[in-house]
């Protein structure tokens, strides 16, 4: 006989023999609390109703409870008892079914539809990179929460970093993932790699590695940013950078190292660099994730901070890609080239003297043109590079790179010869301009927004070569003009000028002009460092914005829909100053001198401390501004403002942006307070500030699973260990 000829007759008797009476809804869930509560608990129907059953019948479902359940003792119920399990089951799963009776034939006929049906016509949705995905939009278009129900969001689930050693973190700046029903992050200073259930939070397995004297020597310590994710041909693989500098594969389904990868799953990349020739130090590793695109894994390089470095020489930051299946090494970008090579000739002295130009932020890509997109920092060193004349291509610079050879295919250098430490500090985000032009934006830590046609690099919006100050440090050379994005205009404040200071009472604004008189005010964002006790007596040069930005690893969020780029941004002084200190480095001056001035604890600067600013890229306008936060209690609570009504002013941290269809999530990143905020997109209107265990410190991501939207993010307190937060509705 046909098997489902006998399907079918074996489903019509079983149900014709419990057709005696009505099924119960009541009466089901005293049979479920007796036979089924041991296994399974009512609030688990939704998701799996939702995941697995949605436009099936009540009858579907009432033969597989009947045939399958209870576990042990499978038919061992009457018909009329699974009947009524089954009524309860749809009822616990929000099927529309009224309490009390309801007829056999109503029952098997009844599809499972729950009532919110359009809310979860949504297809499931994965945050499977960094930034949602390889193009760094930052974008999901989800809308189960939204305006109408966000302040009900719940904690669905908490995990603490703090067993993941050596010590626990108190700040964890990790960004999760969530594939095919995981979540992997990173955890503990030595980065471990955990995998969650995304619905539950339940562990299911974590890889923890032992690099012994590469650790110890390690400049980029740390859980690190995140993670790579990629399908290799069906072979799930997680991609990472230790803080030893070596490039691991793992399973993705079980967390086991990937063999046939490398040596027996890793790479080691300090093999094959181009180290300094007057150092035995190698000052080399890497706080992001590598990038992983049509057979390629493409690794980066991160050096230690390099305001005071010991040499005017380092290891160079070279980009290198990867076979994403074997490890072999594909090719290498030199970042710094050769003699001979292009953009050589921007290094008037040489190159070789010289480290650096790495990229240690995020990369995106383009798979129809074949593209990557690097991020390129500042060459040795950050303040002074009097070793270094000439631009110096390709540091500080947005290049193009076809990802299977790691040839150029365009670049564009936003800062000629850095001395601000304007290393350009995240993915360029790919995008389709309203118009449908294909772009990337580059968000800077100086606030210059560029933007530039992806395939080609001409820019989209005119940029003009400005004649800037020159150094007056001896032995620096400075380059005669800088490029300005025409349009948009900058997102933040640039340079520092007595109008700049904090003014909230006469008294502070004398205090802080006092303060102000011992340096150098700064008449453009390129003004460059100047000595500590100079030849004028003055103790540096003000400046905005400061090294950290503006914007910096956090990055925008792009909205394809409305063509509007959110964008944060921290306005903090510094200063720069430089000193000479043989005792530190051979290099003739490096960063010192000076500390940042305030007035008692108020910051130089008039608030906004930090802000969003969002921009729409068809016009080039901004469209809003938003402080990034609440007034610090150090601020409201001040005694110099005892009486002074002080206006929202934000905070001096850079928030991590999160876009959905309707709503924009910020957290206030690290320093900031244990809030996370929700505005109406189109408006900057706050819609909820939800009460967090702690600074949302990593980039908030969502994702749908089973039919539920989270929201799950990293979260750092004083004095306990970093935890990752999921939220949901109830």
């Amino acid at each position: 006989m046909n098997r489902y000829i006998a399907l079918v007759l074996t489903t019509l008797l079983s149900i014709s023999t419990a057709s005696a009476q009505d099924a119960s809804v009541e009466r089901g869930e005293a049979v479920f609390q007796a036979e089924c509560a041991r296994c399974h608990v009512p609030v688990e129907f939704d998701a799996r109703l939702r995941a697995r059953w949605l436009t099936r019948t009540g009858g579907d479902l009432y033969n597989l409870i009947r045939t399958t359940m209870p576990a042990e003792t499978p038919g061992s119920l009457t018909n009329d008892e699974y009947l009524d399990v089954t009524s309860f089951v749809l009822k616990s799963g929000n099927v529309p079914i009224a309490n009390g009776a309801i007829s056999v034939e109503a029952l098997t006929s009844l599809p499972i539809v729950p009532e919110d049906e359009a809310i979860f016509a949504q297809e499931a949705f994965e945050w499977t990179s960094y930034n949602g995905d390889l193009h760094g939009t930052r974008y999901a278009p989800l809308d189960q929460i939204n305006a109408d129900n966000v302040n009900d969001l719940k904690i669905a689930w908490e995990f603490d970093m703090g067993p993941y050693g050596p010590a626990p973190e108190s700040i964890s700046v990790t960004t999760p993932l969530m594939i095919n029903g995981r979540v992997f992050f990173t955890a503990g200073a030595t980065r471990n790699v955990v995998a969650l259930n995304a619905a539950s939070g339940q562990i299911e397995w974590m890889w923890r590695p032992d690099e012994g004297q590469r650790f110890d020597d390690a400049p980029r310590k740390g859980s690190g940013k995140g993670l790579t994710y990629y399908d290799n041909n069906g072979q799930e693989t997680i991609y990472l950078i230790t803080p030893g500098y070596f490039l691991i594969a793992l399973d993705a389904t079980t967390g086991r190292e990937i063999e046939s990868f490398g040596d027996f799953g890793k790479v080691d990349l300090q093999k094959g660099l181009r180290r300094a020739a007057d150092r035995k130090d190698l000052d080399i590793g890497m706080s992001f994730m590598p990038l992983a695109v049509d057979g390629v894994v493409i690794a980066g390089a991160a050096h230690s901070v390099g305001m005071r470095p010991v040499s005017s020489s380092n290891v160079k930051g070279d980009i290198r890609g990867f076979d994403a299946t074997t490890g072999d090494l594909l090719w290498t970008f030199k970042t710094i080239p050769e003699s001979g090579e292009e953009g050589s000739e921007t290094w008037l002295s040489g190159a070789d003297i010289t480290g650096n130009a790495g990229v240690w932020s995020t990369m995106s890509a383009d798979e129809e043109l074949g593209l990557v997109y690097l991020p390129v920092e500042s060459a040795t060193g950050d303040r002074y590079g009097g070793a270094r004349p000439g631009n110096n291509l390709f540091s500080s610079s947005t290049v193009a790179l076809d990802y299977k050879t790691g040839k150029k295919v365009w670049h564009f250098q936003t800062t000629h010869h850095d001395l601000w430490d304007w290393d350009t500090p995240a993915a360029p985000l790919v995008i389709d301009l309203p118009d449908g032009t294909p772009a990337v934006i580059q968000t800077l830590k100086q606030s210059h927004l560029f933007t530039f046609n992806r395939a080609t690099g001409e820019p989209l919006f005119p940029i003009e070569e400005r004649e800037v100050p020159s150094s007056d440090v001896p032995g620096e050379w400075t380059a005669l003009t800088q490029p300005y994005p025409t349009m948009p205009a900058p997102y933040d404040r640039q340079g520092f000028q007595e109008d700049d200071l904090v003014d909230f009472t006469p008294q502070i604004l004398a205090m802080a002009k006092e303060a102000a008189s011992k340096f150098r005010f700064s008449t453009s964002v390129f003004t460059p460092p100047s000595l500590f006790e100079g030849p004028d007596g003055t103790q540096g040069t003000l400046h905005l914005p400061s090294s950290t930005g503006g914007s910096n690893w956090e990055g925008a969020a792009y909205d394809p829909e409305t063509g509007l780029i959110y964008v944060p941004s921290r306005t903090a002084t510094s200063v720069l100053s430089l000193v000479h200190d043989e005792k530190v480095s051979s290099a003739r001056y490096i960063h010192g001198g000076s500390r940042t001035p305030s007035v008692e604890g108020i910051p130089l600067v008039k608030p906004p401390y930090g802000r969003i600013t969002a921009i729409n890229m068809d016009t080039a306008d901004h469209v809003w501004m938003i402080p990034n936060g609440d007034t610090p209690a150090s601020i409201t609570n001040h005694p110099l403002l005892k009486g002074v009504d002080i206006p929202r002013t934000g905070k001096p941290t850079r928030s991590g942006l999160l876009l959905t269809k309707s709503l924009l999530f910020d957290g206030e990143g690290v320093g900031g307070d244990a809030v996370l905020w929700a505005h109406d997109k189109a408006t900057g209107q706050i819609v909820a500030k939800l009460e967090m265990p702690g600074a949302v410190t990593g980039l908030p991501i969502t994702y749908m699973f089973e039919g539920k939207q989270y929201l799950v993010m990293s979260v750092s307190a004083p004095g306990t260990s970093a935890h990752l937060v999921a939220l949901t509705l109830p």
